[in-house]
């Protein structure tokens, strides 16, 4: 992958780690509005998520990288997105498979998984690309709880 710039989450943590990953999956977003985006069609998504925290856990790490990329990777590489009922729904707007929500949800896995991990790192920011001219930012609000 080459190497892009992204922007910079705004943090006090001494650490930073970013990953970056690809992966292939097809969508329909279920809106009127949503116009040619309604029909299933499919996208290489390519995402960089910041994960930040003040303490290593016992292998020296924020995060393992390889563990960022399975919780992603393997649960959305070569899917059909909307058939991720545990994610997604066609009867929630605030859950169709667009963008914003797939950047959101990528947050909330590795944050569920961040929480169950010794040193509690953050995860600040997902980016998303969607197409070589489109793409989203998610950070979530300090001190929400995500599902």
């Amino acid at each position: 992958m080459m190497q892009q710039i992204y922007p910079v989450a705004s943090h006090s943590y001494a650490y930073e780690l970013n990953k970056d990953m690809q992966f292939a999956a097809a969508h329909y977003v279920p809106a009127e509005e949503a116009g040619k985006c309604r029909k299933l069609h499919g996208h290489t998504y390519f995402a960089n998520i910041t994960v930040a925290g003040d303490t290593l856990d016992s292998a020296g790490f924020l995060v393992n990288f390889a563990i960022l990329k399975q919780l992603i990777h393997e649960r959305f590489d070569h899917s059909v997105l909307n058939d991720d009922t545990e994610s997604f729904s066609a009867d929630e707007p605030d859950r169709f498979p667009t963008t914003e929500a797939v950047a959101r949800t990528i947050c909330e896995i590795v944050q569920r998984h961040l929480d169950g991990t010794e040193n509690r790192a953050r995860c600040l920011q997902v980016y998303l690309r969607e197409t070589p001219t489109s793409y989203c930012i998610y950070r979530p609000k300090a001190g929400i709880a995500h599902a």
